[in-house]
């Protein structure tokens, strides 16, 4: 089951944020306003860089739906982070084409490298990671995605993988 790990901070969203909730709602029919719950969950996410127990409250009050509403949304599809994430998530494919040629062993890598768990944030703040299901690049794998950008890398083999995190590190680090 997943956790949603809940801060107990109030939320209130910017002013742009809720016009750009306003434009997405305007797509739909009136009284059709939950169908705007993906694209604003993914606003959200966006801006806080997780959606938090008190952000889906507020968004199921903005779109006159109930909470739970939201959470089964949020908790229902990976592209939703439950709770803070690193700065950079790397996103490593684990379906049957990626395990065949090694991401199982790549998964366990990062896990040695970074020192941390699968969705686990670095004590850094740096990094979190994670298995998810087809990045659709199965000729190329073992894959995975960094985000927040989703930039792929294909072919992945330990080294690659010690060159991202540590170009990742330099990068921060400017």
């Amino acid at each position: 089951m997943l956790k949603v790990e809940n801060t107990g901070a109030p939320v209130s969203f910017s002013p742009e944020l809720l016009k750009q909730f306003d434009e997405i709602v305007k797509r739909y029919p009136k009284g059709k306003q939950k169908s705007a719950l993906l694209p604003i969950l993914h606003l959200v996410q966006a801006e806080y860089g997780w959606v938090s127990s008190p952000a889906m409250d507020k968004v199921a009050e903005y779109l006159l739906i109930q909470p739970i509403e939201v959470y089964e949304v949020a908790t229902f599809y990976t592209m939703y982070f439950m709770r803070p994430q690193g700065k950079y998530i790397l996103e490593v494919c684990r379906t049957g084409p990626c395990c065949l040629v090694g991401a199982e062993k790549i998964m366990d890598h990062i896990e040695q490298k970074l020192g941390v768990k699968e969705g686990d944030v670095t004590a850094d703040g740096l990094f979190s990671w994670r298995g998810v299901e087809c990045l659709a690049a199965c000729g190329f794998a073992p894959v995975l995605q960094i985000g927040p950008e989703y930039t792929f890398y294909e072919n992945l083999t330990s080294e690659s993988v010690d060159q991202l995190i540590n170009d990742l590190k330099k990068k921060a680090n400017n």
